[in-house]
């Protein structure tokens, strides 16, 4: 090879390495271990720079504030962290499939974040109120939005989603975090949780878990109350909180994982005689007629499973058919068997009791290829 064809050559490798470092450089980065992008507080001197603010809400972003206002945005800079933005999003519910960040709202709105998945109890129980609030302060200057962030694989599957926020009646935004990115930016570590972000873009607020509605909707109204003060708008919050339902939580079984990578919790839970194939995230029987067996402290029972073809588990406890807490997914057979279906992935709600008790649960599956995630009390 000539002088000429080596140099050539040697051009053409930098082209390429040079274009693959390019084009890598242009992708998202989808490890949200960097801390994800703080939005652009309002009354920032960079406000022009937000990508998120359009020409025409620049002058509400960028007004020039007053002395008072000026000493309460640097009062709330060395208190409040600044609200992350929604990093790599994989899909957009109740938006006209338009997308939604947080920047846009930073200087008009008052936004809850709440991170949740739809096979968690904890979530399901919590969505009445958001549901109830979003309702309620819509129109007061509240949005709400959902970071769906999925525990298990089916919960990425975007038509799962979508039908889990038609079944809670959700009607405000939701975004797909399947990559775990905004999560990640906000350092989440559980389901649910919620972060109230002011009118000037910080986080004044979070809860982790159910519980604490008054408090959380009392916070709501004071965020609302400053915007409303901010923006010279006329009217009034305050209204009626919203009633809590106080729910008895007799759980003293933990949450048990039928996957290995967190099976550590399943020293009470068998499979006799029976093969199972053991995944990361789940057990799947080999053969019909296969059965669990799980003694459990607790009041309620759920069950996290699915199947390719529905398939008809029958319940027993303590031997016998349930007769009293029966979950809302149970079904009295005519020969006086209680059986649950299962086919779509999602919580299947097994026994809702009065009271915290000991019993032994055994589950009998009718056909081979259910898949079975995790028991979750309450």
């Amino acid at each position: 090879m000539g002088p000429q064809k080596i140099i050539i050559s040697i051009v053409l490798i930098v082209a390429v390495i040079g274009g693959i470092i390019y084009l890598n450089s242009q992708k998202a980065d989808r490890s949200g271990n960097d801390g994800g992008v703080s939005v652009v507080p309002r009354f920032s001197n960079d406000s022009e720079k937000n990508p998120s603010v359009s020409p025409e809400d620049k002058a509400v972003v960028s007004a020039k504030p007053s002395a008072d206002e000026k000493t309460t945005s640097l009062q709330k800079s060395k208190k409040y962290p600044l609200a992350k933005e929604i990093t790599t999003p994989d899909g957009f519910i109740n938006t006209d499939e338009k997308p939604v960040t947080i920047g846009e709202f930073v200087g008009k709105k008052v936004v809850l974040i709440d991170f949740w998945t739809y096979s968690c109890i904890n979530c399901q129980r919590t969505t009445p109120y958001l549901n109830a609030w979003y309702e309620k302060y819509k129109d007061k200057g509240l949005v709400i939005i959902g970071i769906h962030t999925p525990e298990f694989e089916f919960e990425k599957v975007y038509q799962n989603v979508l039908d889990a926020t038609k079944k809670e009646g959700i009607k405000y935004p939701v975004v797909l975090d399947n990559d775990y990115s905004t999560w990640n930016a906000y350092q989440n570590r559980f389901w649910p949780r919620k972060y109230l972000i002011d009118i000037d873009g910080y986080i004044v607020y979070d809860h982790i878990g159910e519980g604490a509605y008054e408090e959380t909707e009392k916070k709501i109204q004071e965020a609302l109350s400053e915007r409303m003060a901010v923006l010279g708008e006329s009217g009034a919050i305050s209204q009626p909180l919203t009633k809590e339902i106080l729910a008895e939580n007799g759980a003293r079984s933990p949450e048990t994982y039928f996957g290995s990578a967190r099976n550590d919790q399943q020293k009470n839970l068998l499979f006799p005689n029976d093969s199972w194939d053991i995944t990361s995230e789940f057990a799947q029987n080999n053969s019909a007629n296969a059965s669990i067996v799980y003694t459990y402290t607790a009041k309620d029972v759920f069950f996290v499973a699915e199947a390719g073809i529905e398939t008809v588990v029958e319940v027993l406890l303590d031997g016998k058919p349930l007769e009293a807490g029966v979950g809302a997914d149970i079904i009295k057979t005519s020969d006086g068997k209680s059986v649950v279906k299962i086919k779509e992935a999602r919580l299947y709600k097994i026994i809702q009791g009065d009271k915290s008790e000991t019993h032994k649960l055994e589950m009998r599956i009718q056909k081979p290829g259910l898949k079975v995630f995790t028991f979750t009390f309450g």
